[in-house]
């Protein structure tokens, strides 16, 4: 039986990682996270999740280009983004959010501050690496729920061996470009990408650690 204690160590020890080392992961290292990952469960196990991995180069090829893009574009993402966050959701949001700000130096009410920080998403944070996940079209939410479990299991599958990562919505809504850059099919939604490589520890956005709900607010027995 696996340790459970090793399993909650590398859960809690994960973190999204906002500030990356210029070095390169060996290539070897990044496929056998996610050859780990391949083991999720998903609906008859149809594995919906398509990954696009970019080598350091693409990759700086890219946020430059993306970054470029997103000045003057619309949002458009395939899937919806949420409609709004209400309630304990907003709260947990805001929390998240102003850890972050805090820990870059960015005070409240600094609105153009916020907006370059909330732009660093577009270069990856620094990242060497990006992938994309996309899902189909035709399998709709439980494709993109197959999916999400796929991306949790690379995340940790990375922290495993010491890469940090970075969950990113952000790059979903501009898909078109991405689509386009890519040559995604049109039966596909992109759904979101994950940057990952050797975290910086002296950099300011990687000191915080957001907070996690009690049971007493996430489960109810019956």
């Amino acid at each position: 039986m696996t340790d459970p204690a090793a399993f909650e160590d590398l859960i809690k020890s994960r973190f999204t990682c906002r500030g990356y080392r210029p070095d390169p992961v060996p290539r070897a290292e990044i496929e056998a996270a996610l050859e780990t990952a391949q083991h999720v469960p998903s609906w008859c196990n149809s594995q919906p999740w398509q990954v696009l991995a970019c080598s350091a180069p693409e990759t700086d090829r890219l946020r430059e280009a993306l970054f470029a893009h997103v000045q003057t574009a619309d949002h458009a993402p395939d899937i919806p983004f949420p409609a709004a966050y209400e309630g304990v959701y907003k709260q947990r949001r805001s929390e998240c959010g102003w850890q972050l700000y805090e820990a870059v130096g960015i005070e409240k009410g600094d609105r153009a501050g916020s907006a370059r920080q909330m732009m660093q998403n577009f270069r990856f944070f620094g990242a060497p690496h990006v992938m994309l996940v996309t899902t189909p079209k035709a399998l709709g939410p439980y494709g993109v729920l197959d999916c999400g479990a796929f991306v949790t299991a690379a995340l940790l599958a990375l922290q495993a061996r010491g890469i940090a990562s970075t969950a990113m919505a952000s790059v979903a809504g501009y898909a078109p470009f991405l689509r386009a850059w890519f040559g995604i099919a049109a039966d596909r939604d992109l759904l979101c990408g994950i940057a990952c490589g050797y975290a910086d520890p002296d950099h300011p956005a990687n000191g915080f650690r957001t907070t996690r709900a009690p049971l007493t607010e996430t489960v109810e027995w019956r």
